[in-house]
Order: structure tokens, then C-alpha cells, then sequence
């Protein structure tokens, strides 16, 4: 028999802990070891129990999950899942544990409604097992934070044709919120469009947006349907939106629509790959980050057979190694990249290509 995962869930609801433990143990490869009120008995738990992964409420008594989380990094880190409450206040907390190390985040369970919650224990089964298998990263925060310090020194690129015509398309999942924060914050004001389509829930986006754009040289936004696609702005599909790109005369724009899910994704990474191939071709570069799956992979393959550069992020620094080694099996890639060179690479690139463009 495969060993099981094993799971601790903290929350301080009595009803919530009945019922995560209940939908967890629903599913053959995993069993939930123990539940705690608040973090100090989990602290109890956790030694006793050794779990696998960890649940963890975001907002209790006596010592909040951002607190606890915090400490946990630091004196025994392991795999955390953020159960959220659906507020602005839930949002923000859930995005700053991802910055203190949780592996993902999931909102809480909808209760008396049978059909959410069978689909709901697929997501909370699929976060576990994703979580379990995620490698740790301690130091994400500082990382971003030495990364905003040398985007300071970062040149602009001061090519109009790079503006108006290149675009930077980025997908991730698992782990990406913080990626694509270490990707943005280097880039510089003039950076050409940016069009970012991350596996994340209703509801969190636009605070994911907000705090991007208080870190970042370009104006980071949640996207909008119909919205004329600028250089200097970075645009994310919001949760439980597909975003493609379209073209409106000269103009780029964002179009949004709520088609079914692809590859059980909606917004789905390859929804915007693929138009991204068929209405900018070689003005696009690729970006494929960190997350569980294969949504992208084949996205970026059309992107590259479009003319687009493309580039994956590499085993080491993904928290979960899934599109981007999918997207090199199927040959999508052109370069395999740190996630701490993709931004240097990307700019070098537009910076070779505003220099080829200009002698002509």
C-alpha cells in the first residue's frame, strides 16, 4: 500500500474541523492525523503527529495563522494549505502567507450545498497532494525584496517600437504569486504590455493586483473586457475568468469571457497562450512558471511555432516542477532559466531585438 498523507487541520471552528476531516479521509491516499483549535495546540500536534502537510485557518484566536505561519517557517518549516475566508481582509492574509512560505491557498468549504461540496473536496484533495509533493523555498520574501532593491539600478529599454509591439505572456500555478512577483518587480516603467494568467480563485485577484502594483515600477491590474493593452501595465486574468488577447485596429485589447474550464482550469494558461500565438506571433515572449499540471505546455508550443521566444522556469527554483517540464518535454522551450535570471533574460532579449530593429 502507498503511504498515506498525512494531514493536521487547524481551525478554530468545530464544524469546519468536522467537516475538513471528514472530506479529507473521503480520499484513499490521505488521512487526517489530528485537529487543533488554534495554533498552539497545533504546535502540541505537530510534534506528536509529524504530518505531512498542514491546513491552517487564517484568521483564530489567541495567535493568528500569519503568526504562526511565520514562526513555523522559521523553526520547522513545512507544507502549509491556507483555508481563507472569502473577505478582502481573508485575501490579503492568504497573498502575505504565500510571501511567509504556504505552498497555496484554498477559500473555506461552502456547507450545506452537496454538489460544492464534492467539488470541493477534489480542490482541497488536489491542494494536499500538490502541497505534499512541493518543494519548500524558505526565503521567497527576502528573495523579492533583494530583487526590488536591484530594480532600482535596472535601465529603462527607451524603444518605442519595443512598447507598442512586444509583449511578455506569463502562466503559473502553484507557487506563482510569488514568482511572478520576482518577475515583475525588475522590470522597468517602460517595460513593453505584460499579460499574466495565474490559477487563482475568485475574489483574490484584484487584491493580488493591488499589492503587485505598490511593489512594482509598472502598473499592475486586475484585467478588465475590452481594455486597450498598454506598454508599462501588467495585466491578471481575474479568478474564475478566461482572458485571451484580441486585436482591435492597430490596438491590443483584453478580452474576458467564462467559457468551461481547460485542462479544469478557468482562467486557463492556454486559453491565453493560444491567442496570444494567433494575434501577436514573434512580438510575444513566453513565460511559463512554477505549478502542478500540464496548462501551458501546449500553449506554448503554438506561441513558439507562432515565432514567439519562450523560456520555463527551472526545476530548482519551482515550488512544484509540473508546466514548466512538461512544456520542455513537449520542445516549447527555448530557454530554461532561474527564476532569478528570467527577467534579466527577458530584457535582454527585447534589448537585442530594439538594436536589430533599429539598424534596419
Amino acid at each position: 500500500m502507498t503511504k498515506k498523507i498525512k494531514v493536521l487541520c487547524v481551525d478554530d471552528s468545530a464544524l469546519i474541523r468536522s467537516v475538513m476531516t471528514e472530506l479529507i479521509n473521503s480520499q484513499p491516499d490521505m488521512t487526517v492525523v489530528g485537529t487543533a483549535a488554534d495554533p498552539l495546540v497545533a504546535r502540541e500536534l505537530i510534534k506528536q503527529t509529524n504530518p505531512d502537510v498542514l491546513t491552517l485557518d487564517v484568521e483564530m484566536p489567541r495567535m493568528d495563522g500569519l503568526e504562526f505561519l511565520e514562526k513555523l517557517m522559521r523553526l520547522r518549516p513545512m507544507p502549509v494549505v491556507m483555508v481563507s475566508s472569502l473577505t478582502e481582509r481573508g485575501s490579503e492574509i492568504a497573498l502575505r502567507a504565500l510571501e511567509l512560505g504556504a505552498i497555496d491557498f484554498v477559500t473555506k468549504p461552502k456547507l450545506g450545498v452537496r454538489d460544492g461540496l464534492i467539488q470541493y473536496t477534489e480542490l482541497i484533495a488536489g491542494k494536499i497532494r500538490t502541497a505534499s509533493q512541493a518543494r519548500l523555498l524558505p526565503g521567497r520574501a527576502a528573495a523579492a525584496q533583494r530583487a526590488a532593491v536591484e530594480a532600482a539600478h535596472e535601465p529603462l529599454l527607451r524603444s518605442p517600437l519595443l512598447s507598442t509591439e512586444k509583449l511578455i505572456i506569463i502562466g503559473a500555478s502553484t507557487g506563482g504569486t510569488e514568482a511572478i512577483r520576482e518577475v515583475l518587480v525588475p522590470l522597468p516603467p517602460d517595460a513593453p504590455a505584460v499579460l499574466i494568467a495565474q490559477h487563482m480563485p475568485p475574489g483574490f485577484t484584484r487584491s493580488f493586483a493591488q499589492r503587485l502594483d505598490g511593489l512594482c515600477r509598472i502598473h499592475v491590474k486586475e484585467a478588465e473586457h475590452g481594455e486597450r493593452v498598454l506598454p508599462g501595465y501588467a495585466y491578471i486574468a481575474p479568478g474564475g475568468w478566461h482572458m485571451a488577447l484580441a486585436r482591435s485596429g492597430a490596438n491590443y485589447v483584453a478580452q474576458l469571457n467564462q467559457e468551461p474550464p481547460v485542462n479544469r482550469h478557468r482562467p486557463s494558461i492556454d486559453v491565453l497562450f493560444d491567442s496570444v500565438a494567433r494575434h501577436a506571433g514573434k512580438n510575444a515572449i513566453g513565460m511559463i512558471l512554477t505549478g502542478m499540471g500540464r496548462d501551458g505546455a501546449e500553449g506554448l508550443l503554438r506561441m513558439k511555432q507562432a515565432g514567439a521566444h519562450t523560456l520555463s522556469q527551472d526545476e530548482a527554483s519551482c515550488v512544484v516542477y509540473g508546466m514548466p517540464r512538461e512544456a520542455v518535454l513537449l520542445g516549447a522551450v527555448d530557454e530554461v532559466s532561474p527564476l532569478n535570471e528570467m527577467t534579466r533574460r527577458v530584457l535582454a532579449h527585447l534589448r537585442t531585438f530594439g538594436e536589430r530593429a533599429n539598424r534596419v
